[in-house]
Parts: C-alpha cells; structure tokens; sequence
C-alpha cells in the first residue's frame, strides 16, 4: 500500500512534532485507522511535504513526528483545461479524472450551449463541490501539487486564458490537426478548451481563433464532455514528457 496522504497548514509543517486535527486529523484516525508506527505524508498542497511517523492515534486526531521535509517542484509546462459545464454531476467527475491525471488549472466555462448553468447560489455550491472533488482526489492521487479550480469564466475570459497562453487548444470534431501532432511548449500554459454536451458554436471558435488558439481533433471518437479533458491531458502529459 502507498503512503497516505493529507493537508496540513505551512506552520504545522515546519515542527518537528504536532497534532493532526480537524477533518484530516479525524478522516487519517478514524476512517484510515493510521496508528503509532505507521507513515503518512503530510503536505501544503503547494509543493511543501513533510515525511512523517505517528507517535500516538486519538479518536480524531494524530500526534505526528516529521522525519523529513522536501519541496516538491511545480510541473512543467503547466496545463489548464477549460472545462464546458457539463450536465448534472459529471462535472465533479471530469475534475476528479483530471485532478487524479495531472492538470494544474480547471476552469469551469459558461459556454452558451451548456444545459447546466450556475447562478447566484447554487454557482457558488457548485464551484465549492467542483474544489472539494480536486482537493479529495489530490489526495488519493499522491499529488503535492493540487490543482486550482478557477471561477466561473465566460468565452470572453477564456479568450484572455487562450490569449496569454503559450499553446491555445480548442477540441474540436471538424478540426484537421490531431492533438497528438500538436508540438508542445517546454514552459508556459497549455490551455485546451472542452466544449459542453452541445458543442462550441461557431461564433465562440471564432472568438477563440481570435485568440490564436488552433483547433485540434482528439481522436476519430466521440467522447463525452467529462472523459475529453482527461484524454486530452493523458495525451499532452505524454507529448510533453511529465508522464
């Protein structure tokens, strides 16, 4: 079995001992029953990891001692994948894949075919669920580094994402370049742009050709809307060499 992996703030790890409380300390006790001996890798989410051994299991809590601290650097190119809002709960499903394959940035898109759309409160539960989801499958996914989920963005700011980019993407079925042909940065942003169940209209390509974005065919299937943005992140993490 790997080493479990959990949350902690950049105070508590730069001591050689604490107490791992709160919801990470009772989910590590609790659920994962870590007891004294076992290890655990403790991080900031930001890079900063802390090896550490338990000393003593509470009912919710840990008493841990760091055996070492490292920085985990960033990836390189970083790849942001502009996400369409998908219907129902396969939003939390693209991030979890793409969250557990490496993407850096998720960018939830109001494009102007999405069925689902957030307003008012439930934009900002669904947004919560959307950074809940990354930060859980982080986690189980080993990541030191977890992703940003971004806030809403409209075409107009994904231009801007497309536009300061150093490879603009935007999947798309009639494209004649294959993702896979693409030559990736060695720095910089990769953004790709995932259309909704309804597709990107015509008027939102051309707005992101505006932009200098190129157009790439996936491959000769249909994917659904939540499984395009981790087959195009499995694609140019392998283009790219992280994987």
């Amino acid at each position: 079995m790997t080493v479990p992996v959990f949350l902690a703030g950049p105070a508590d790890l730069a001591r050689a001992e604490f107490t791992l409380g709160g919801p990470e300390g009772r989910h590590a006790a609790a659920v994962r029953r870590l007891r004294a001996g076992e290890r655990l890798d403790l991080t900031d989410g930001a890079g900063a990891v802390a090896e550490c051994e338990v000393l003593d299991a509470g009912k919710d809590s840990l008493r841990v001692r760091v055996l070492r601290r490292y920085e985990e650097p960033a990836p390189a190119p970083r790849l942001v994948v502009v996400q369409g809002l998908p219907k129902g709960d396969r939003g939390e499903l693209a991030v979890e894949m793409m969250t557990e394959a490496g993407v850096d940035v998720i960018v939830p898109w109001a494009a102007s075919r999405c069925v689902t759309q957030w307003k008012g409160e439930r934009a900002a539960k669904s947004l919560a669920r959307w950074r809940s989801t990354a930060r859980e499958a982080g986690k189980q996914a080993r990541r030191f580094h977890l992703p940003e989920v971004a806030e809403l963005a409209t075409t107009a700011g994904v231009a801007e994402l497309l536009s300061a980019a150093a490879l603009g993407v935007v999947l798309h079925e009639e494209a004649g370049t294959a993702l896979s042909g693409l030559e990736p940065p060695a720095a910089g942003d990769i953004v790709v742009v995932v259309g909704p169940e309804g597709g990107i209209s015509g008027e939102e390509l051309a707005v992101f050709r505006e932009a200098k974005a190129v157009p790439a065919l996936l491959g000769p299937t249909v994917l659904r809307t939540s499984t395009a943005g981790v087959a195009a992140a499995a694609v140019l993490q392998a283009r790219t060499g992280r994987w």
